[in-house]
């Protein structure tokens, strides 16, 4: 069975009622038969719902449906995608370790690794992440973890992650990577050798912008201490957000492909107009990296940038001018957005970090929705050529 149907076919067990859709399960904790019941599922004797900040039906539901997509052995969810990566990192670090970073980070991700983990001793470097040489120059032997993502945020910087991977066998190493560009859709990393793969199902993962959420997925092993911290520090996601998110996966697939037709469109149009610096995109032939966006990837995802000649104020101006894009923060929606990292994501970076990150003051990252790419070329059009 493809893995198209079993997004669609998973489901909760069904109750009494015979619902064709999955109910709600609104409740904060379960009960039991007697309390003999009780003591062997606290002991884990026996499989059962505790408590929802432990586990519920639509979150268990959600997580399966993860773990299918990305070949994992196991799963956990989280309210947030930034919840899951601070996990990730609090459940399998301790001080004295070490961690083996890209540069090319999402602004949060940098700030737990340099502001937070780094009062309990937890040292990171921070290395160029496609080049694979640097990793293996900054692994200590007491190296534990290697932290990624590809495409990176927001520069659409790949990895090579089979190469990365490689760099870890015979130590004790855990490489694990934010997959909240690519989806499991365009990639699965655990098939190239990584052992956890984060989300941010904020994102693609629910695709309309309505909810937060965040997951793990991975090997077992690493998933059970991740576990273990996550119930007695209690990121839960709720059951209404894992539902949601549950039923945004049965449409992940035409999405996604979607998504990225309508940015390579938007992409090849857009390039080279005298308004712009630059356009990256990683199915691009331009894209440094294009022969490896092509074979590690099933398409070229949805997020492009541009860079704006003029920096912020003609930035400004172009904002003002599109009628169809809106200005957030976020991605991954239905509707086309764009963000000015410099000023909002990563405004926090030093601006020699930014520089070194081609974070300029006219980078704009588009996250191409699913308008009508004809209406998309053209309002973009329009506005480049006013401030041109």
């Amino acid at each position: 069975m493809q893995k198209q149907t079993k997004a669609i076919r998973i489901q909760a067990e069904r109750s009494q009622n015979r619902e064709h859709s999955v109910p709600l399960y609104l409740t904060s904790s379960f009960t039991f038969e007697d309390a003999e019941q009780g003591r062997a599922i606290f002991a884990d004797e026996m499989a059962g719902n505790i408590y929802s900040r432990y586990m519920n039906p639509n979150v268990d539901e959600f997580v399966e449906k993860m773990n299918m997509l990305e070949n994992a052995e196991d799963g956990i969810a989280f309210s947030t995608g930034m919840a899951a990566i601070f996990a990730s990192m609090a459940g399998l670090l301790k001080a004295g370790d070490h961690v083996v970073a890209s540069n090319a980070l999402f602004g949060s991700c940098i700030q737990i690794l340099t502001k937070i983990t780094a009062k309990w001793g937890i040292e990171c470097t921070f290395v160029p992440g496609a080049d694979i040489n640097a990793w293996k120059a900054a692994i200590k032997p007491n190296t534990k973890f290697l932290f990624c993502e590809s495409p990176s945020n927001p520069g659409l910087e790949l990895i090579d992650l089979p190469a990365l991977a490689a760099l870890k066998e015979g130590k004790d190493i855990i490489l694990t990577v934010d997959n909240c560009f690519a989806t499991p859709i365009l990639q699965t990393p655990l098939d190239l050798g990584a052992d956890l793969v984060i989300h941010s199902a904020t994102k693609y993962i629910d695709g309309q912008g309505r909810v937060l959420g965040g997951v793990i997925c991975g090997k077992k092993v690493y998933i059970d201490e991740i576990r273990f911290f996550a119930r007695h520090t209690g990121p839960s996601l709720s059951p209404f957000n894992a539902w949601v998110l549950s039923k945004s996966l049965e449409l992940l697939d035409l999405r996604l492909q979607k998504h990225s037709e309508n940015a390579m469109a938007l992409a090849e149009v857009l390039e080279g107009h005298k308004a712009l610096n630059n356009v990256k995109y990683p199915y691009l032939k331009s894209h440094p990296q294009y022969e490896l966006a092509k074979r590690q990837m099933k398409y070229g995802g949805g997020i492009l940038t541009i860079d704006v000649k003029g920096g912020f104020e003609k930035v400004v101006a172009m904002s003002k001018l599109l009628k169809i894009a809106s200005i957030s923060p976020n991605l991954g929606d239905t509707r086309t957005i764009i963000t000015h990292p410099a000023s909002t994501t990563h405004s926090k970076l030093p601006a020699e970090e930014k520089a070194s990150l081609g974070i300029t003051d006219g980078l704009v990252r588009v996250a191409v929705g699913l308008e009508s790419i004809e209406d998309l070329k053209a309002d973009f059009l329009q506005a480049l050529n006013q401030i041109s």
